[in-house]
């Protein structure tokens, strides 16, 4: 399978550590979104919407992190991404969406690059949006976990989950954007326990080969 990633991208990272966890291996294809890249018709040919990471699995193209890791989970059951459980498996979809539909959307690039260009926002002021949208959601995504007495290591249990797979890459892109992570203890807790795991090192944005 041929991966399209840019090595800084959350939604490449957390695809990066989906498919580490799966134990897949892909053939790494850079797409230089600090050159618009993504945006070249040679690219668009590929996904149509412009964005990466795509997933190429030799019979069709895949796009949108979101179902890609779903295509996985069908396709690659073990290890699991998602509990045994409606139930768990509701809480876990649930921490995965407040970083991937509520924090994650408006603080991309396409969106902060917008701020720049058509609001006149300077860097101090793309760090304070960053901040305020990732602590809005970070502090949820603590108190759902802090209420969690069966929780484990992780922010479900003692595996990694698809939580985990999409906490990561926010987490780094909190560091990135000057967020002070000493307010969420239980979060950066859990950002150590993957941080030990060598899918999550092979996955991290400074390991890529466009790095």
């Amino acid at each position: 399978m041929k991966l399209y990633s840019f090595f800084r991208s959350g939604t490449s990272h957390r695809l990066r550590i989906a498919l580490n966890l799966k134990g897949i291996a892909t053939d790494y294809t850079a797409v230089d979104l600090r050159v618009d890249e993504q945006q070249k018709e040679a690219f668009k040919a590929i996904n149509p919407q412009g964005l990466v990471p795509a997933l190429d699995t030799g019979e069709q193209v895949l796009i949108q992190s979101p179902a890609i890791i779903e295509w996985l989970e069908e396709k690659h059951p073990t290890p699991a991404l998602l509990p045994a459980g409606a139930d768990a498996r509701a809480h876990v979809r649930a921490l995965a969406a407040i970083v991937g539909c509520d924090i994650h959307p408006i603080n991309n690039r396409r969106i902060l690059q917008t701020l720049r260009k058509q609001f006149g926002a300077n860097e101090d002021a793309i760090n304070a949006w960053c901040g305020h949208w990732i602590s809005e959601g970070f502090d949820a995504y603590e108190a759902l976990i802090a209420a969690d007495k069966t929780r484990g290591r992780f922010s479900f249990g003692d595996t990694p989950t698809l939580a985990d797979v999409y906490l990561i890459p926010q987490v780094e892109s909190a560091r990135r954007f000057n967020v002070d992570l000493g307010r969420w203890p239980l979060i950066s807790a859990i950002d150590k326990a993957c941080g030990e795991m060598e899918a999550f090192k092979k996955a991290a944005p400074m390991a890529q080969p466009d790095a």
